[in-house]
């Protein structure tokens, strides 16, 4: 590999980046999940009596278009198999458009939803579509009281002990399975063909995993008894609970008609208002539903596809962070400033949830999306402080340096107040981690918990060096053992926001350098050894999704831009030129795949939402496989294409790398 060769490299795709900012500052790249957010959407369409949504018919061809051969719809692209959930939902969308039972694509899936199980093994959340469209029962559903609402703060179940995903989620919820609305397929389109026995043979109950005396059959059985209470003629404190659900509903809906910036609570949000009588015309509502116009939806071959939530600030701070490794070129100063511009308007000086807990600190955090106020995050807020402390000296305008310094002040005691406990940092909350909550039947799906993670904590502690903190700070070195404490025996630590061990190095090792630990030590070794060991012979690394439920997976997989970036990065962290060689091969990958525009093709999902573990860390995958119950096509996970993270990453590889070869 040539110095020019790498040269021409980082021009092209920094003059890509640049040609992909928006006016206002921001850089922002679509997001992709499953065809679930497609799915439900027909399916809330229909709940909610909408006949004339302009997007409709692109929505029935986007789940058209992602269907697998076999008959599936899947998590990720790729997975070993497809998810009976996704399939599902995406069955009983295209059966509400109008599908014919008999056509090609409902008919393989039908097949192969009934070779897989059929409707046993699904999920909560599918089970209360299909109660939604009366297809399931309501009392075999999982039971959400509303009056969970006044459980005081310092009990276990208070929804303030949930994550702010979870709870967002849980409170729409809540009233839709008290009110149990159900709004039947018309006859000619109802599900019959997936009871092929007949639905008075079917067995609705929630399954079983555990013995008699155990916590599971305690929750099962409560649920049952709140799901004869629903039905119960006398319910004192339910419409006051009701009530109170409804106003915090309100009360959280974001500037752009979202609600937690994030697909789940937003529909079901939509859909609880809706129930309790509020009319589509209604500002609420109305403004809820026009979101999913405004960003939110996206056209790709001839389908119009949404997206499970919009990461602005996430992708303008790494833009700017790879601008910086790249030594930032004259040309980029310019983009640069109207980009802190817009980092600081979205500053979040109100406060938010997350003070339930909190208390002692003024708000000071950024958000991931355009407008979410009630949930600022923590590792946009790490990485926001970290652009704006190296674009300082750049920056000749004394007003905005001004700016810039007073919004790092505001930023560093919010980050420092949300450390846990144990030295890490979560996403949004401190001290989420009461398991216990994850026995509930509701918690079937993604995570009900947000604890901390290393690569959150790696972005703290990286922007804590920066700010001037070392290890002899005693915030950064609980961090740092925290950090030490969660590394495998062979070297990686665990990616909880990324896929997956790779992404969790790459946050830890350049951490630990900002704030000086000894690079060249034996943990340090041993993470970009097992980094070496698993390059690809192209060059490049990657990482399957299913390395979340597979240990032989971790590190393995087709070659990705984005991972190959992580890998890059954390091996120039290291105190060695040991692996200079490793890093050259990565990057004759990544000049050997760019294309001729300048970027990067990546069909792979490198960002993690949920890996399906219900407690939101890493496990053991022996003692858990079968409280899981899930397999490398994380039925129970949620991925994310970061369709940004195939740029900017390769690029501040790229830069770093020439700086540790010195080219």
């Amino acid at each position: 590999m040539e110095q020019q060769s790498l040269v021409r490299g980082m021009e092209k795709a920094i003059h890509w980046l640049l040609g992909d900012q928006d006016p206002a500052g921001f850089w922002v790249g679509r997001l992709q999940s499953n065809s679930c957010m497609e799915a439900e959407w027909i399916l809330a369409m229909h709940i909610m009596g909408i006949k004339d949504d302009p997007k409709y018919e692109g929505v029935v061809r986007a789940i058209l278009n992602e269907q697998r051969d076999d008959g599936s719809w899947e998590v990720y692209y790729r997975a070993p198999t497809g998810d009976i959930n996704t399939t599902v939902e995406s069955y009983a969308a295209l059966r509400a458009a109008g599908l014919d039972p008999d056509s090609g694509p409902l008919a393989r899936a039908r097949q192969w939803i009934l070779d897989n199980g059929g409707l046993a093994g699904i999920r909560v959340f599918t089970r209360y579509w299909l109660a939604l469209l009366g297809e399931w029962p309501w009392e075999h559903t999982p039971a959400l009281p509303p009056e969970i609402f006044f459980i005081p703060a310092r009990a276990p179940f208070n929804i303030y002990r949930f994550a702010t995903w979870a709870r967002a989620t849980m409170l729409p919820l809540a009233i839709l399975t008290a009110r149990r609305p159900v709004r039947p397929l018309p006859p000619e389109r109802r599900l019959d063909e997936l009871f092929p026995c007949g639905r008075d043979s079917f067995d609705f109950r929630l399954p079983r995993r555990q013995g008699l005396f155990s916590w599971e059959r305690f929750f099962l059985l409560t649920d049952r008894l709140l799901n004869s209470y629903a039905g119960a003629p006398w319910q004192p404190l339910r419409e006051q609970a009701i009530g109170r659900c409804r106003e915090w509903i309100i009360r959280h809906q974001d500037a752009d008609g979202a609600w937690g910036g994030i697909q789940p609570p937003w529909i079901y949000s939509l859909m609880a208002l809706h129930a309790e009588g509020y009319p589509l015309h209604h500002p609420v509502l109305a403004a809820g539903l026009n979101g999913f116009n405004l960003h939110w939806s996206y056209e790709r071959d001839g389908g119009i596809y949404l997206q499970p939530s919009e990461s602005p600030i996430w992708d303008t701070v790494l833009a700017l962070l790879a601008l910086l490794d790249c030594g930032m070129p004259g040309e980029s100063l310019a983009a640069a400033e109207q980009a802190v511009r817009y980092l600081l308007r979205k500053q979040v000086l109100v406060g938010g949830d997350w003070q339930v807990f909190v208390r002692d600190v003024e708000p000071g955090g950024w958000a991931f999306e355009f407008e979410n106020d009630h949930y600022p995050d923590v590792d946009d807020t790490a990485v926001a402080v970290i652009v704006l402390l190296r674009l300082l000296p750049l920056m000749t305008r004394p007003t905005l340096r001004e700016e810039m310094r007073a919004a790092v002040e505001r930023a560093i005691p919010w980050l420092l107040a949300m450390q846990n406990p144990n030295g890490g940092w979560a996403a949004f909350d401190r001290d989420n981690t009461g398991r216990f909550l994850t026995l509930i039947p509701f918690a079937d799906f993604g995570e009900l918990l947000d604890p901390p993670s290393v690569d959150v904590t790696g972005h703290v502690v990286e922007a804590l060096g920066l700010y001037g903190r070392t290890l002899d700070d005693p915030v950064v070195a609980r961090a740092c053992r925290y950090m030490r404490s969660e590394q495998e025996p062979d070297g990686p630590w665990f990616g909880r926001w990324g896929v997956n061990y790779i992404y969790g190095t790459a946050a830890v090792l350049p951490a630990l350098a900002a704030v000086g630990e000894d690079m060249g030590a034996d943990h340090v070794l041993r993470a970009a050894q097992w980094l070496a060991r698993h390059q690809n012979e192209d060059g490049g690394w990657g990482e399957s999704c299913g390395s979340y439920m597979d240990d032989q997976l971790r590190g393995r997989g087709p070659s990705t831009a984005s991972q190959t970036g992580w890998a890059i990065m954390a091996l120039c962290a290291v105190d060695s030129h040991a692996f200079d060689d490793h890093i050259r091969q990565g990057l004759a990958y990544l000049l050997a795949s760019q294309r001729a525009d300048g970027t990067w093709d990546e069909p792979w999902y490198t960002g993690t939402g949920f890996p399906g573990y219900g407690v939101g860390e890493r496990v053991n995958l022996h003692r858990a496989a079968e409280r899981i119950d899930q397999g490398r096509e994380l039925s129970r996970g949620f991925m994310l294409n970061y369709n940004l993270y195939r740029h900017y990453f390769p690029l501040m590889a790229m830069g770093r790398a020439r700086r540790h070869l010195g080219l």
